[in-house]
């Protein structure tokens, strides 16, 4: 909290701070040829306000006085150019400013159309961010877990409004996208599905979206790649990624193709993991869209992912040390443990994915996708650990220091796994609109053919003191053990007609989204009917202000890991999982300081839930227990200010308070009493049990349950030089429940705590395309060279992301955290042309 107050006071210094001193800078624009420049905008570097020459070149412009800063001269024929001063309280300096006629095109200007204010839960993210965020996962990702928060960062997984992962559908130009899902910890999860470097357009839905989208309950990330217009292309290498993206048209624009290849290897990070051994991991993709104008009015797209990533894991030992608070024992408790074994595991997911695109007419626009989707994994390990445990002597100036000195418990156990599981996805989609008056009226309807191919072959064997656990002194017992062969067939049916129309009168503006979906498949054989209607208020008032309503039925129909319990079993007839949400807000756009523009976006939402599978988590690591025997809700605020405290400079702020429970079904348990009428231990062998009472448990925290989340994006330049920046992500998470596996009983018995993240980046543009003049330069076609320090998790915070749970000879059991990734450097070049 001490960093939050810190934050603030920062911020409300920096927003309410004035100039008390001013000068005056007075001067001339011309060109190369000494021509008078009109029309050329004349600002303060990082400040929005500005003023524009006259006919005559000439401009006049107050300054602040006695500090550093600079003015900047745009034009849109030619380039930018730049001047420091430093000036006396009440002194006019007089200068010449030459413009150098620019020989590139204009960007492609975005006219927007304030959708993002108009519907309920929609966030627009600039792609140009994702560039530059420091981030250790994916920068598109990672831009998300500001907005609704995190707690790995090994990982490109976010959740949304109390749902896991996989309750988030992600879409790349309509085709809907899939992570791979025999991954157990962000160390194995390779580069992020989307390349930033190919991105155009990007919608995030954090809840309450229109019945277009697909059949999840959390959220919606729509993602539309580039179609080029010009030759363009980029590279960068980094500690940890390398890769590069090339995009240009053909036959006089009639054609164009964009390809990106990306590789990734962050053995630099995981090799500062607590568990020391080696790490091998490697992750490349090769995407790449072509569009083809067949005639005027039909276009054909084809999109193409391939995606490889493999980890190897050689481990040798690893020291864990926690504070341990308890009636029966307060000290440091240490555990070292001694490996032998290893890990070797590949994923390969690839799309091939056709688009034809025919407009009849302005207002009709008819759109047919076909697309395959293939997924192959492979995990195998088998790694042998043996441990002891104890008090762990912490007095550095002792002869024994990070020794385990009081030894509690010592045993051994055995992880092995062969998994093995290959999906393929066929889908057939169609879907139009048609403009007539206000009105847009959309449909779409997909069929979709699911083959799923698993064999899970795995078990987990625990020795602690010389017998196996769980003890059973008539036979060997494994601690868990799964085992399946599955073949899945199965066909799908979706489809949804929504209704968009605006009502515009002078006192107001009204905009109305109204759609019903439906779902079916052949396997539970389940029909699913979802209605769901958004709407948005403008009044004409003084204050630019909206407000948003949405309401409607979120399904979603288990896809694979849902069908499966702890021990691997399938149940084919698991129903859906349904969900009833109203979301309720208000976006505020308004002038701060110096001629700021803000924007600040509220929502409260309310979700409830039936036919709940209940899941545990793990890492990323989801393990759903295969039946739908809970219910649950989700109630919260979300607050979010965007803005650019400087000028090109975007930044955001986002504060969630969230509260998510579940109560399961025939979830009780029995206490045990003694004669005095005393709790008892019903496994100890000298007690004699006299009663038992019955303990109903109710709602408890969902595994995701958090209280508060907030996140911080700020980028900033130096005062005097636009090529000098910093880009800051900051995320705070309060803590989560962490659950006994498979366990009613001690279901929440354990808690992660509070997540603190913070990465900061240095850039500096080492060359531009204004500093090349000459055609014959070796570096003519480069518009720029970025270089980058980046400092991940610099505060240096080792955050909990599970517990290991051991018992020590007396059987009283202890959890020691698992902890992420401590500071690192990381620098990156970046090469655009």
């Amino acid at each position: 909290m001490k960093l939050f107050a810190s934050i603030f006071f920062f911020l409300s210094f920096y927003l309410t701070s004035a100039q008390t001193h001013t000068a005056t800078v007075v001067g001339t624009i011309i060109d190369e040829n000494g021509q008078s420049l009109s029309n050329v905008s004349i600002s303060i570097l990082g400040q929005h306000k500005n003023i524009r020459s006259e006919d005559d070149g000439s401009f006049r412009i107050k300054v602040p006085a006695e500090k550093h800063f600079a003015l900047t001269f745009t034009h849109t024929s030619y380039y930018e150019n730049q001047k420091n001063f430093y000036l006396s309280n009440r002194q006019s300096d007089s200068v010449i400013i030459v413009m150098r006629r620019s020989a590139q095109s204009l960007d492609t200007v975005v006219i927007s159309d304030n959708k993002e204010r108009k519907e309920n839960g929609l966030i627009k993210i600039n792609p140009k961010n994702a560039l530059y965020i420091p981030s250790t996962t994916g920068g598109i990702e990672s831009l998300i877990k500001t907005l609704v928060g995190s707690n790995n960062e090994l990982s490109s997984q976010y959740s949304v409004r109390g749902g896991n992962f996989d309750e988030n559908s992600i879409y790349i130009n309509d085709f809907e996208v899939y992570r791979p899902y025999l991954v157990s910890n962000g160390q194995q999860e390779g580069l992020s599905f989307i390349n930033p470097e190919l991105v155009k357009n990007i919608n995030f839905y954090t809840g309450g979206f229109q019945a277009k989208y697909g059949d999840k309950m959390s959220s919606v990330l729509d993602i539309q790649y580039k179609q080029p217009s010009s030759f363009e292309g980029s590279a960068y290498l980094s500690g940890m990624e390398q890769g590069f993206h090339y995009s240009g048209t053909i036959k006089k624009n009639k054609a164009s193709m964009m390809i990106g290849v990306r590789n990734k290897n962050n053995n630099s990070l995981l090799r500062n993991q607590p568990t020391q051994g080696a790490y091998i991991p490697s992750a490349s993709d090769f995407q790449s869209l072509i569009h083809y104008n067949v005639h005027p009015k039909f276009q054909l797209e084809l999109l193409g992912i391939r995606s490889v990533s493999s980890f190897s894991y050689y481990p040798e030992s690893v020291k864990k040390t926690a504070a341990v608070f308890s009636p029966i024992y307060t000290a440091n408790i240490g555990m070292d443990t001694y490996f032998e074994g290893q890990e070797k595991d590949k994923y390969q997911t690839q799309l091939l994915g056709a688009t034809l695109i025919f407009s009849p007419s302005s207002k009709l626009k008819l759109k047919w996708l076909a697309s395959i989707f293939q997924d192959a994994e492979n995990e195998n390990f088998d790694i042998t650990g043996s441990y002891i445990f104890g008090e762990r002597d912490v007095n550095n100036e002792s002869n024994s220091f990070e020794e385990i000195v009081n030894p509690l418990g010592a045993g051994s156990y055995q992880q092995y796994a062969r998994n093995h599981l290959k999906i393929n996805i066929f889908n057939l989609s169609h879907r139009g609109s048609y403009q007539y008056n206000n009105h847009v009226l959309q449909w779409g309807n997909t069929m979709e053919k699911v083959n799923i191919s698993d064999n899970i072959k795995g078990f987990e064997y625990q020795d602690s003191a010389g017998y196996s656990l769980p003890y059973n002194p008539s036979s060997l017992q494994l601690y868990n053990s799964s085992y399946s062969a599955t073949n899945l067939n199965i066909e799908k049916f979706n489809g949804f007609i929504q209704e968009n129309f605006r009502i515009s009168r002078s006192t107001h503006d009204i905009n109305i989204q109204a759609g019903i979906r439906y779902y079916f498949n052949n396997l539970n054989r389940e029909l699913l009917i979802s209605p769901r209607i958004q709407t948005s208020w403008k009044p004409n008032c003084k204050k630019d202000i909206v407000f948003k309503f949405s309401s409607g039925i979120y399904n979603q129909p288990p896809f694979y890991r849902e069908l499966k319990n702890y021990n691997g079993n399938l149940s084919t007839s698991l129903k859906s999982q349904k969900s009833i949400q109203f979301v309720a807000g208000m976006d505020y756009q308004f002038i701060g300081f110096n001629e700021t523009p803000f924007r600040l976006s509220t929502e409260a939402f309310y979700k409830k839930i039936t036919d709940v599978i209940p899941y545990d988590i793990d890492n990323v690591k989801i393990k759903y227990w295969g039946e739908n025997n809970a219910k649950a809700y989700a109630t919260g605020l979300e607050v979010r200010l965007f803005g650019e405290l400087i000028k090109d400079a975007e930044s955001w702020f986002s504060l969630g308070i969230m509260k998510t429970q579940e109560n399961l079904h025939n979830d009780y348990y029995y206490q045990h009493l003694n004669s005095d009428g005393q709790i008892i231990n019903a496994n100890s062998s000298n007690t004699i049990i006299k009663d038992s009472v019955k303990q109903n448990i109710g709602y408890i925290r969902r595994p995701t349950d958090r209280l508060i989340t907030a996140g911080l994006f700020l980028q900033d330049y130096l005062s005097t030089n636009k090529n000098f920046k910093v880009h800051f992500n900051f995320l705070y998470g309060s803590n989560m429940p962490y659950n006994i596996p498979n366990s009613t009983k001690y279901r929440n018995a354990l808690t992660i705590n509070s997540y603190i993240r913070a990465d900061v980046g240095f850039s500096a543009l080492l060359l531009s395309d204004e500093n090349i003049r000459r055609i014959h330069s070796p570096f003519y076609k480069i518009k720029n060279i970025w270089a980058s320090l980046e400092i991940f998790n610099f505060i240096d915070k080792a955050n909990t992301i599970s517990y290991q749970l051991i018992k020590d000879f007396s059987n009283n059991i202890y959890a020691l955290p698992n902890t992420l990734t401590p500071r690192m450097l990381n620098f990156k070049f970046i090469v655009q042309y």
